[in-house]
């Protein structure tokens, strides 16, 4: 299964970021190949829209499930309407990973 979670930074110390339409980065973390990709968020200067655009990116890399500090209306319902699960967190990124 494929999480995304978004990170402050590019690496697994790196702080979960609690914006997700406007986060640094998007951590992706396969559960099954232990295999982790961070990719750096286009949107997060976007002038409106970021979260709808950062939303729809997460469905098309295939993730079940978004772990994330807050996450605007427009792209909770993106993802809701994919079936991702959205779990509200915070510390690290490798925290979340260890916890998996």
């Amino acid at each position: 299964m494929i999480i995304c979670i978004t990170a402050q930074g590019n690496s697994l110390d790196a702080e979960i970021d609690p914006r997700f339409g406007r986060c640094a980065y998007f951590v992706f973390y396969d559960t099954e190949s232990k295999q982790t990709e961070f990719v750096e968020n286009q949107w997060k200067e976007a002038m409106g829209g970021a979260g709808i655009q950062s939303a729809q990116f997460v469905v098309q890399k295939g993730a079940k499930k978004v772990f994330t500090g807050r996450i605007g209306p427009n792209a909770e319902m993106v993802l809701k309407n994919a079936g991702i699960e959205i779990i509200s967190a915070s510390g690290k990124v490798k925290d979340i990973i260890e916890k998996l």
